[in-house]
């Protein structure tokens, strides 16, 4: 039955349903393609085209390292068939050698990504950087909580990043932040001040202190439309990505669940 007070909620969500898209913010609702691992990228985008989505940032599953130019060229135009922009790739290590580190920004710039979302150590964060110059890619470092020994909150990456060029910032990861101690929102707020982010992973916990309470977004203590709400004043240009981690081999029910609880928030910002 609908009722004048669900009425009233669905003609405001439609109002500003564009929202999810971006049309009134500047920031969007993306996939982090690692939510859909196991999944071949045919049935990757078919996921994305059902969420209706239209970035993502691709993890290797996806598009191989060792992809020759005609099988990225073939991934590219399948991505653009779709109307699925890549936004980013990753997430990548960058902890190896020399040779390794540019075969991961070869590779980044023949699939035509704008941004690396990716985990140095610091030991290659300084060859990162002279990259990320010569190739013209931004590299989002992402921190991964607890059991990261190099960038485990967003602050370790702002600190080691504040002296660097502009286009060196910070991919946060709500969830591996909230396990850290770290406040999700402030840690936002500064990082958005210091130009310095310019990605979101976006997942929910029912135990910040938990790795393994991962649920569907808005199942759990994550304060998104504090989150949302403070990325709107930032003015963030960014995507907010889902990361969903769990259910692997059948993602999609879960990855439903948290975008329509994340349109349902924006439509409230």
């Amino acid at each position: 039955m609908t009722t004048r007070r669900t009425f009233l909620a669905s003609a405001a969500f439609a109002s500003v349903a564009p929202y999810a898209h971006g049309a009134k913010v500047p920031f969007v609702l993306g996939v982090a393609s690692y939510s859909l691992r196991k999944k071949s990228r045919a049935e990757a985008i078919a996921a994305m085209r059902k969420l209706d989505v239209h970035h993502a940032s691709v993890k290797e599953f996806h598009l191989r390292y060792t992809s020759t130019p005609e099988e990225i060229a073939a991934a590219k135009q399948e991505f653009a068939a779709a109307k699925i922009k890549v936004a980013s790739g990753g997430n990548i290590s960058l902890s190896g050698d020399d040779a390794t580190l540019r075969k991961m920004f070869e590779y980044a710039k023949a699939a035509g990504m704008p941004m690396i979302v990716c985990a140095p150590t610091h030991a290659t964060v300084a060859k990162v950087e002279a990259l990320v110059k010569e190739f013209d890619i931004r590299a989002a470092i992402h921190n991964h909580g607890p059991e990261d020994k190099h960038f485990p909150t967003p602050q370790s990456v702002l600190d080691a990043v504040k002296n660097m060029d502009a286009r060196m910032g910070l991919c946060i990861d709500i969830g591996h932040t909230a396990r850290t101690g770290a406040d999700v929102v402030e840690s936002i707020v500064t990082a958005g001040k210091a130009n310095r982010l310019f990605d979101l992973h976006v997942k929910d916990l029912t135990d910040f202190k938990g790795k393994s309470s991962q649920v569907a977004v808005g199942e759990g203590k994550m304060p998104m439309k504090q989150i949302f709400q403070a990325l709107k004043k930032l003015n963030f240009k960014g995507g907010a990505m889902l990361e969903y981690e769990i259910n692997a081999d059948d993602p999609l029910p879960g990855m439903e669940k948290s975008f329509a609880h994340m349109r349902q928030v924006l439509a409230t910002v």
